[in-house]
């Protein structure tokens, strides 16, 4: 079932399609291409299998089915798998011993009937928005292979946007779902914080760390994350809110839903393709007013602070000890995390509280914020620049200039996947904290009209 999405492969499974020639579908697919995308770190063939004959069992006894039964999945590669280490993109971590068990979310879409395939390629770390990564090479881009996948989640891009896999897990601390999602033409959701558990995950930045789905349809990720939902005791930011069902909300579209453009600080700083992808979703969605999300640019740089010194201090262990194990760019602004004075990050804090109380008043005159997700469309592997408004700046950086605000608060957002030519771009549909049903509606209903779709690859 190539291209099959997976709630397609779900509904075939249930009315008798084999969940194992689907897996072993996927399995041949990996072998067979995934040396040119380099998405996967390791492959858990036997696993699989085992699971797909399960499900395809279960069946056969005429007992029901999980709404995911026989989908092939896979995930970023700082999931704990069990039996694998759990690498997270790093050299250090191979001395580490194989995890004991799986990731609270591999638990959750495997109870739904998921069968996961293996660990997908990642930024060290998850210090990344290149996808790039320097022990195991960069993930390479499907629609262009000598352009980039972004990161951090680099691997579960790629693996979905080649059509190895139906659907992928990544994380997202400053936009490493939605980067992704961007440059390699897909539907990614970061949910609001604290909604999906992140047990038995390797952590970046504690107050940032989001989980979440890659996927070719707005379905697929409603139904990836109703199956993941709920609270878990292994996570302390993991709330007790009531999972929230929106796979059977999508159908609902924008009926209601008040919806406004990003200005200001969005609608600057972009490259024509991100332009017009946020004004063809506009159009689609006939969202004409247009709204300032205040000092946006404050709360990039507070999210820098924030990032430096929770990930410094995360890794400082390591860089007494293995310095030079590390990737240089990651070791060096981890470095420099060290270095940061209290002072800033406690005025990063104060900061931080003041920007979510003034964000969060924007919500009561709209539902749903529409602003560009990248400044541009993939770039090329190895690129270091770009221009932006005549000035020549550093690229790693600067691709999250417009996931960065958005992650600094935990607000709930969608990538949707904008099929321009020759590559496509993504737009961020941003709602309110615990609001994912409106942002995936406004996503289902892009999809709908046609603006909005995953393309397959050209070659």
């Amino acid at each position: 079932m190539d291209w099959a999405t997976a709630s397609d492969i779900a509904t075939a499974v249930k009315r008798g399609q084999s969940a194992l020639a689907v897996v072993e579908g996927a399995l041949s697919r990996i072998a067979a291409k995934d040396k040119a995308f380099n998405a996967f770190t390791a492959v858990v063939a036997d696993r699989a299998r085992a699971k797909a004959r399960a499900i395809d069992a279960t069946r056969d006894a005429g007992k029901p089915l999980g709404p995911l039964s026989g989908v092939p999945f896979a995930v970023k590669n700082l999931f704990d798998v069990q039996g694998i280490t759990t690498i997270a993109g790093s050299k250090i971590n191979r001395d580490l011993l194989p995890a004991a068990r799986d990731a609270t979310l591999i638990e959750r879409l495997e109870n739904a009937g998921a069968v996961l395939v293996g660990a997908l390629n990642m930024g060290e770390y998850a210090y990344d928005f290149t996808g790039e990564n320097v022990h195991d090479g960069p993930s390479r881009n499907p629609h262009d292979l000598t352009r980039m996948t972004g990161g951090s989640s680099g691997g579960s891009g790629g693996a979905v946007a080649g059509g190895l896999v139906p659907l992928s897990l990544g994380s997202d601390t400053n936009g490493s779902i939605r980067v992704p999602s961007s440059f390699c033409g897909l539907f990614g959701l970061k949910p609001t914080y604290g909604r999906l558990s992140r047990a038995r995950t390797f952590p970046f930045v504690g107050s940032f760390d989001h989980l979440g789905p890659l996927a070719r349809s707005a379905k697929d990720l409603a139904l990836s994350y109703d199956a993941m939902q709920g609270t878990d005791a292994d996570d302390p930011v993991c709330t007790n809110r009531p999972p929230q069902p929106t796979s059977e909300l999508l159908d609902q579209g924008v009926r209601g839903l008040r919806i406004a453009v990003a200005g200001g600080y969005f609608g600057k700083g972009m490259f024509p393709e991100a332009r017009e992808a946020v004004a063809k979703v506009a159009a689609a969605l006939d969202a004409r007013r247009e709204i300032e999300i205040p000092e946006a640019e404050r709360a990039r740089s507070a999210g820098y602070v924030i990032t430096a010194t929770e990930g410094a201090a995360l890794h400082l262990d390591r860089l007494r000890s293995r310095a030079k194990d590390f990737d240089p760019a990651v070791r060096d602004r981890l470095i420099a995390g060290t270095m940061v004075p209290a002072a800033l990050v406690v005025q990063a804090q104060k900061f931080r509280r003041w920007y979510r109380e003034r964000v969060l008043a924007l919500f009561e005159e709209v539902d749903v914020i529409v602003a560009p997700a990248t400044p541009c469309v993939a770039p090329s592997i190895g690129q270091k620049t770009f221009v932006l408004d005549g000035k020549e700046m550093p690229l790693r950086p600067n691709i999250g200039i417009y996931t960065q605000p958005i992650s600094f608060i935990g607000l709930p957002v969608v990538a949707v996947p904008v099929p321009l030519k020759p590559l496509p771009i993504a737009v961020q549909i941003i709602a309110a904290p615990w609001r994912e049903d409106a942002a995936l509606r406004v996503a289902h209903a892009l999809e709908q009209m046609g603006t909005a779709a995953a393309p397959r690859p050209q070659a």
